[in-house]
């Protein structure tokens, strides 16, 4: 039985009040925009809609989708097209990089879709692309937030040897909603994915969830142990939001009080740094997460 009171959580009708964006503005927002508007640079905090994205920018970080923007999976909760991919785009890695370069960005967050089709689940180009960025921006930190290529060790063992400053995998959201939410994932190869990272000398793991697909109290604390269990050093909890009509529906409306308790009982665990509140996504406040 949950533990989570009534004034914690609100029925889905009509987003509140604390889940009202302001509109990106400042002089490093409009500069960056700008570029990505003249070069068409593809960074997911646009094509995202990101509702960090001017405080993000400001502080010099971007998000950058690679492996294309069809996902071989169908997870309930994600906005992505899944498909048949497009075939791989081996010039992609220079193509991130040079747009990293152009937007002078200081910390550089990397992510993709889903790509079980091929025989590497796409590791080989997320190797590259590390690569290239380092080549090119030797300055640049950077964060990967990675599939689990389910679970393989040597595809994993290709993101430990670039040794990015930050591998992010995300567990999305309690055990009993994953094989709903998550539907070709798994609970706990995502935390074994986690857990092998960090044991093969990954400095800093990080993972995240949404709240408002049904899960109970409970079942969130026990993903905070699960994960502070598997090593992790940083966690995102954000308020999920439905994408499309066709996408599971939101269930409840995390309260902010309830979004501090949770960071709180997280900072209680151990872990380094823990980002909780309505509108926090995977890579908010990223470029703190390699201190």
């Amino acid at each position: 039985m949950s533990t989570e009171t009534t004034a914690s959580v609100l029925p889905p009708k009509g987003k509140p009040k604390w889940l009202r964006v302001k509109l990106p503005t400042g002089k490093k927002y409009t500069e960056l925009r700008g570029l990505v508007d003249k070069y068409k640079l593809n960074t997911i905090c646009t094509s995202g809609s990101c509702p960090n994205m001017g405080e993000c920018w400001g502080e010099g970080t971007a998000t950058f989708m690679i492996l294309g923007n069809v996902c071989t999976r169908s997870c309930g909760f994600c906005g992505v097209q899944t498909g048949r991919p497009e075939t791989v785009a081996w010039d992609e890695p220079e193509k991130v990089a040079r747009s990293i370069k152009i937007m002078k960005i200081k910390h550089a967050v990397l992510t993709s879709v889903d790509r079980d089709d091929l025989k590497d689940m796409g590791s080989i180009i997320w190797a590259e692309t590390v690569k290239a960025v380092r080549r090119m921006n030797p300055t640049t930190t950077l964060e990967t937030l990675i599939p689990d290529f389910q679970g393989i060790e040597r595809h994993l063992d290709r993101i430990v040897e670039v040794a990015p400053e930050v591998v992010s995998h995300n567990m999305e959201t309690v055990r009993r909603l994953t094989r709903e939410v998550r539907i070709q994932a798994k609970y706990d190869r995502s935390l074994g994915v986690l857990k092998y990272l960090k044991d093969q000398g990954i400095n800093r793991t990080k993972s995240g969830i949404m709240l408002g697909l049904g899960e109970k109290e409970d079942e969130v604390i026990q993903t905070l142990h699960d994960l502070s269990a598997a090593n992790v050093d940083v966690v995102t909890i954000g308020q999920y939001l439905q994408p499309s009509k066709k996408h599971l529906p939101v269930q409840q409306f995390i309260t902010p009080d309830q979004f501090d308790k949770y960071r709180q009982i997280g900072l209680d665990l151990g872990f380094r740094h823990v980002e909780s509140g309505a509108l926090v996504r995977s890579s908010y406040k990223a470029h703190k997460h390699i201190l």
